[in-house]
């Protein structure tokens, strides 16, 4: 005995044994067993004969909010995670859906007023003229001023304007005059609100959500795509044009009920005076010149916009011309190019943060080319619409990964003027010069050949610009 305690040999063995607890107990309190081999070997040490895995190893650490959602393939987790930005898409999509039904009502009525094509297509591109002359010097204004006020108040006066053509048509007063002036006060007034929409959608949501925020909105817009003829044609047939004219206003006070819910952080004050609106413009431009990574991602942007878009313009000529189908047909080509856009928009959503997002966009972008190609190939509606499901798809996925990675390399400071020359390339290059341009081309050698040697064109310069900035693959 040692003192009138336990026998000295207690002692003795239980100080190794102590020893071998105190070790592993900090680890079993933390939960940071290491390896299995552990598990055995301190059995035995202890003197138990199991060597079953000690419960607390069983016990896995929680993982936090963010960890969860990064693990996740939610496409629509940034939705649940953002208050700001589910208020934003939910009205944003729903104003969409009647954008789309008065764009299709506007150009019915257009043929009815004046049954002249040359007018129609006159009226469309009277809306995208304002943004291809506006939306540089807007960039000035988006960077100035409050984003969510800005974005706001320009949804309102759309909201009037649609009102005021509704109210027109449903009292016969419409004439094509009518017509081409509130054509072109929607188009000023979007020359200013995209660029303003894409600049605020970093503050409705984490920097690290950034990317799947810019899928998610492209996902709506395809829906919009989708639903919004389909919806816009049902309602001519039941009620007559005005009303859709109608149904796009009442839209509007979904995205205004939506953006007044908004609540954002204020924004720090300018540290300096800012300079005039003619040198802010200028600096934006060279800023956009001068970085490698937003020169190159602007060129892909011009490049595909220019040429590949506007096979949407012709898509009327291809399916009269090459596939011999009627109204109906167009309809459903159209219907696959959303459908596909919108798997595409959800599939970036859901996976896109686990891929690098350079090299995924040159495989978008050269798979696009391609099926562009095989598209100006086809004879079939049945091939043709499956061509174009995928061909939706790669498209939209070119477009939000261009507008992520812009986005995501750009300078707060910047941000409204790089995305006010992003929608003067995508939206009034594209539709403007790009459509005259295709639609040209198409009458002299005809519809196939434009649509096909503007792919490889396309599938050229990937090849080209991967190869002259090589920092894109590493995006």
């Amino acid at each position: 005995m040692v003192g009138g305690g336990a026998p000295a040999i207690y002692h003795r063995h239980r100080a190794p044994f102590a020893d071998i607890r105190a070790l592993h107990e900090p680890r079993r309190n933390a939960l940071e067993w290491r390896t299995p081999f552990e598990w055995p070997l301190c059995a035995r040490l202890a003197g138990a004969r199991s060597n079953a895995r000690p419960s607390s190893v069983r016990r896995q650490p929680a993982l936090s909010v963010a960890a969860r959602r990064a693990r996740s393939l939610n496409p629509f987790r940034t939705l649940l995670a953002h208050r700001n930005f589910r208020l934003f898409w939910i009205g944003q999509t729903l104003s969409l859906i009647g954008t789309w039904m008065q764009s299709m009502a506007q150009g019915w009525l257009a043929l009815e007023l004046s049954n002249n094509a040359f007018l129609v297509g006159l009226v469309a591109s009277v809306g995208s003229l304002p943004i291809l002359v506006l939306s540089l010097p807007a960039g000035v204004v988006v960077d100035r001023v409050n984003k969510l006020r800005l974005v706001t108040a320009m949804q309102a006066l759309m909201l009037l304007e649609a009102t005021a053509l509704w109210w027109l048509t449903w009292t016969g007063r419409i004439t094509i005059g009518w017509l081409l002036i509130l054509a072109a006060v929607n188009g000023m007034c979007s020359a200013f609100e995209i660029p303003a929409r894409q600049a605020m959608m970093v503050d409705l949501v984490a920097r690290e959500d950034l990317h799947d925020a810019i899928a998610l909105n492209s996902s709506g817009f395809n829906l919009a795509r989708v639903v919004g003829p389909a919806a816009g044609a049902a309602v001519i047939a039941a009620a007559g044009i005005a009303w859709c004219f109608a149904l796009n206003a009442a839209s509007y006070l979904a995205v205004l009920a939506g953006l007044a819910m908004i609540r954002l952080k204020p924004a720090a004050a300018p540290a300096a005076p800012p300079p005039s609106p003619w040198t802010a413009m200028v600096a934006g431009l060279r800023y956009m010149y001068v970085n490698r990574k937003i020169n190159a991602l602007m060129q892909v942007v011009t490049v595909f916009s220019v040429l590949g878009i506007p096979y949407i313009v012709l898509m009327p000529v291809v399916a009269r011309d090459l596939l011999h189908t009627g109204a109906a047909g167009y309809g459903v080509l159209l219907a696959c190019v959303g459908v596909g856009g919108f798997c595409g928009a959800l599939f970036l959503a859901a996976a896109g943060r686990w891929m690098r997002r350079g090299r995924l966009l040159q495989a978008a972008a050269v798979s696009f080319g391609a099926l562009l190609v095989v598209f100006s190939l086809s004879r079939s509606v049945l091939v043709s619409c499956i061509v174009l499901l995928a061909t939706g798809c790669a498209m939209i996925l070119s477009g939000a990964l261009a507008n992520g990675l812009l986005q995501a390399n750009v300078e707060d400071a910047l941000r409204g003027r790089l995305m006010a020359a992003y929608s003067f390339v995508v939206v009034g290059l594209s539709q403007v010069i790009g459509a005259f341009f295709a639609g040209a081309v198409a009458r002299a050698v005809g519809v196939d050949w434009t649509i096909g040697g503007a792919a490889v064109i396309m599938l050229a310069y990937m090849r080209f610009a991967y190869a002259r900035y090589p920092e894109l693959k590493r995006l």
